[in-house]
C-alpha cells in the first residue's frame, strides 16, 4: 500500500500520511495479515479516539484527531512521552491544543485523566492562564530532607521515627495543631483576591498540616552511589556515596487553594461559555482581565504557602530527629509559570501549566516519588525542548479511586507492604501501590528528561487515615 492509497482512505496529506505509513510496516512486520489490512486502517481513521491509547496504532490515530471544538487550523504542536497510555488522557491533551490560547504542549509518561487537561499534561498559553490547567491543589509539591545518619538506624528506632511522624504531623480534613505553627507567609498580603482573603484564617489554621488523597510524609532510606554523589556536587551539594536516614513529603496548599482554583474557575467557565461540555474545565481567563490578574496573584500566594507548609513539617520533625540535614531540596507541579521556550524554531513567550508534570529545565533538582512500596528518584532535568523543560511526577496512577476501593484488601497489602519493608502508619485503601503504574517503566520512558541523582526507598509511612475527602 501507498501514500496515495492511504489517501483514497480518506487520510489527510501531512504526518498523518506519514505515521500510517508506519503502522502499516509496523503491522505487517508484527504478523498482520495484509488482507485485514484496509479493514484495520478503515477502524482507525473513522473513529481515532478509539486507539490513542493502543501501542500499534496511538500515533497514526493521533495525527488524525480532530477535536470537536476547533478554533485552528492545525492543532498546536505537542509531544508524548511513554506509549499505551490512557487513550482519554491522550484526547484530553489533544482537546487543549485545539484551545486558540495554545502554543504548545507535552504529555507525560504517568499520564491519566483529569479535568480539562490531563494530569502529567504539559500545555504553554499566550496572555492567558486556565485555572484547571494548574489544578485544585495549587503548588502541589515534593521535599526531601536527607539526613547525616546512615540508613541502618532506621530498623533500630522504628518507634521513634514513627511517634515523631504521628506527633509533628496533620492530615485531612479537620487537620490543625492546638498551638498555631508559625511562618512569614502569614504576614503577606493575603488581600490580593477576595478568596485568600476569606480564606485567610483557614489557612493559617492548616499551616504544617498536609491533605488527604495521595499526600505523605514518609521517613525512608536515601541511596546515593559514587557518580551520583558527584553530580550532586556539581549542584552543590556535598552528599559522599552511601545510604541515609532521608524524609520525603507530599503536599499542596489545602482548602484555601482549592477555593482559589473553585471560583476563578466558575469565572473562566462563564466567560469561556462557548466551550464544549468535555473542555469547560480549558477555560482561561487573559491578564487584561481583573480576574485574571487577581487568580494570578492568588495562585503564587498559593506557591508560598504550600512551601511554608513543607518548611514547616522538615523543621520540626528535623529538630525532633535530632540530624543536621545535609540535602534539602523540593519542587511544584499544578502550577503556572511565566517562561521562554523555543518553539518549532521561534522564541515564545508563554506560560506554561504543568499539572501533576515537574519542571525539568537543564540542571533543575527533583523528586520523582513511586508509591508507598516502590522508589522515588532525586532527578536533575536535562531541559529537553519539546517536553517544555517537564518531567512527570510520580508514577501516576492506573485506576480511579472508586475502583480501588473495590480491588484491594487490606489483608493483602499489608503482607506486600512487609514484603517491602515498608510500615504504614496510616492512608486510605485508594492510595495502596496497586493503583500506581509501574514506576520504573515510567523512569525508563523519560530517560532523555532527566537524569537520576539519587534512590529513595520508602520505609514508615504516614498518610490521610480512611475517612472524608479534603475539605
Amino acid at each position: 500500500m501507498k501514500p496515495n492509497d492511504l489517501i483514497q482512505l480518506g487520510v489527510p496529506q501531512g504526518a498523518a500520511i506519514q505515521s500510517g505509513m508506519d503502522f502499516i510496516a509496523k503491522f505487517m512486520a508484527q504478523g498482520g495479515e495484509s488482507a485485514r489490512l484496509e479493514e484495520e486502517l478503515g477502524a482507525v481513521i473513522a473513529k481515532p479516539e478509539s486507539f490513542l491509547g493502543d501501542p500499534l496504532r496511538e500515533v497514526f490515530a493521533r495525527d488524525l484527531y480532530a477535536p470537536a471544538y476547533k478554533q485552528r487550523d492545525a492543532l498546536a504542536p505537542w509531544a508524548q512521552w511513554g506509549s499505551g497510555l490512557d487513550a482519554a488522557a491522550v484526547q484530553q491533551m489533544a482537546n487543549a491544543c485545539a484551545l486558540p490560547v495554545a502554543v504548545a504542549g507535552a504529555l507525560m509518561p504517568d499520564a491519566h485523566v483529569g479535568y480539562g487537561l490531563p494530569i502529567g499534561g504539559v500545555l504553554a498559553t499566550e496572555g492567558c492562564v486556565i485555572p484547571y490547567a494548574v489544578g485544585v491543589d495549587i503548588a502541589c509539591r515534593m521535599r526531601l530532607s536527607v539526613y547525616d545518619r546512615k540508613a541502618g538506624t532506621i530498623a533500630g528506632q522504628k518507634d521513634r521515627l514513627a511517634n515523631i511522624l504521628e506527633s509533628e504531623t496533620n492530615f485531612g480534613m479537620g487537620g490543625a495543631f492546638k498551638d498555631k505553627r508559625h511562618h512569614d507567609v502569614m504576614d503577606e498580603d493575603w488581600a490580593v483576591s477576595p478568596i485568600t482573603r476569606r480564606f485567610k484564617d483557614k489557612a493559617w489554621a492548616q499551616l504544617g498540616t498536609s491533605g488527604s488523597g495521595n499526600h505523605f510524609v514518609e521517613f525512608g532510606a536515601m541511596d546515593v552511589n559514587a557518580q551520583q554523589s558527584a553530580a550532586l556536587k556539581e549542584s552543590g551539594f556535598d552528599v559522599p556515596p552511601g545510604e541515609y536516614l532521608a524524609l520525603l513529603s507530599h503536599s499542596g496548599s489545602r482548602s484555601t487553594g482549592a477555593q482559589v482554583c473553585q471560583h476563578y474557575s466558575r469565572i473562566a467557565m462563564d466567560r469561556r461559555y462557548d466551550l464544549p461540555k468535555e473542555m469547560k474545565h480549558l477555560a482561561w481567563l487573559t491578564f487584561e482581565e481583573e480576574a485574571g490578574q487577581e487568580y494570578w496573584a492568588a495562585m503564587n500566594l498559593m506557591g508560598r504557602y504550600a512551601a511554608a507548609n513543607h518548611a514547616l513539617i522538615h523543621k520540626h520533625i528535623a529538630k525532633k530527629v535530632g540530624a543536621h540535614v545535609m540535602l534539602d531540596i523540593e519542587n511544584h507541579h499544578n502550577f503556572a509559570w511565566k517562561e521562554t521556550h523555543l518553539i518549532e524554531g521561534t522564541e515564545h513567550e508563554v506560560i506554561v501549566h504543568r499539572k501533576g508534570a515537574t519542571p525539568a529545565g537543564e540542571g533543575v533538582l527533583g523528586i520523582i516519588p513511586g508509591s508507598m512500596a516502590t522508589p522515588g528518584y532525586v532527578v536533575r532535568g536535562k531541559g529537553k525542548a519539546s517536553s517544555l523543560s517537564s518531567a512527570s511526577h510520580g508514577a501516576g496512577r492506573v485506576m480511579s479511586r472508586s475502583v480501588a476501593k473495590q480491588s484491594f484488601t487490606w489483608g493483602g497489602v499489608k503482607k506486600q507492604l512487609a514484603a517491602a519493608g515498608v510500615e504504614l502508619l496510616s492512608a486510605g485503601i485508594d492510595e495502596v501501590p496497586g493503583v500506581y503504574k509501574d514506576i520504573h517503566s515510567v523512569m525508563a520512558a523519560q530517560t532523555d528528561l532527566v537524569e537520576v541523582l539519587g534512590q529513595f526507598q520508602p520505609r514508615i509511612v504516614k498518610m490521610c487515615p480512611e475517612g472524608p475527602a479534603e475539605d
